[in-house]
């Protein structure tokens, strides 16, 4: 592999703070809306979110710290820090996947489903790559493959969760020939 100069990975690390500081606000907004408080009815989908957005916030924060730790310290941290976040990356891959599995409780698409399955693969290969192509301490280089996978699977699996958000709110397109809604006059 090609050296992987301290531009790039702090450039890596700061697109992925930018992805989970957006991700962040856009929890707050769901947390505060209406949609928030008519979809806690259903317990099993409240806690299968809640599972999701923790591993969206882990699958953000490995593109984060990583690269901060490959660009400031020796490598052998990078990797301590990558096999930590990965630990815990996975332990909540198996947690998502189980509730997924647990008989259709998460009430979401099929589409949904197909993500957590696809992310889940990408999580395992991510976990693996640097140490399949850098050995017992890898090389800043070797972590860039992995680093980009888990950018891309918590980028799918945020548009994953925002989509079933709007599956779940019913919400029609009105350009569609749907019923739209009548608004009340309000008298003066």
């Amino acid at each position: 592999m090609t050296a992987v100069d301290q531009e790039f990975l702090l450039s890596l690390a700061g697109v992925s703070g930018t992805l989970l500081g957006t991700f962040i606000v856009g929890v707050f907004f769901y947390i505060d809306s209406s949609m928030h408080r008519r979809m806690t009815a259903s317990r099993a989908t409240d806690v299968y979110l809640r599972s999701g957005t923790r591993w969206v916030f882990t699958a953000y924060s490995i593109p984060l710290f990583v690269p901060l730790f490959l660009a400031a310290t020796d490598r052998l941290w990078g990797a301590i820090t990558f096999a930590v976040l990965g630990t815990v990356l996975v332990v909540l891959t198996v947690e998502t996947g189980r509730r997924t599995l647990a008989g259709g409780r998460s009430g979401m698409s099929h589409a949904f489903v197909i993500n957590e399955w696809v992310t889940s693969a990408a999580v395992l290969a991510a976990m693996v790559l640097p140490w399949a192509l850098g050995g017992w301490v890898p090389r800043p280089a070797e972590f860039v493959p992995s680093l980009l996978l888990l950018l891309a699977s918590g980028f799918a699996s945020t548009a994953a969760l925002v989509m079933a958000q709007f599956d779940a709110g019913g919400g029609e397109d009105p350009d569609d020939g749907a019923a739209v809604p009548q608004q009340r006059k309000v008298s003066p």
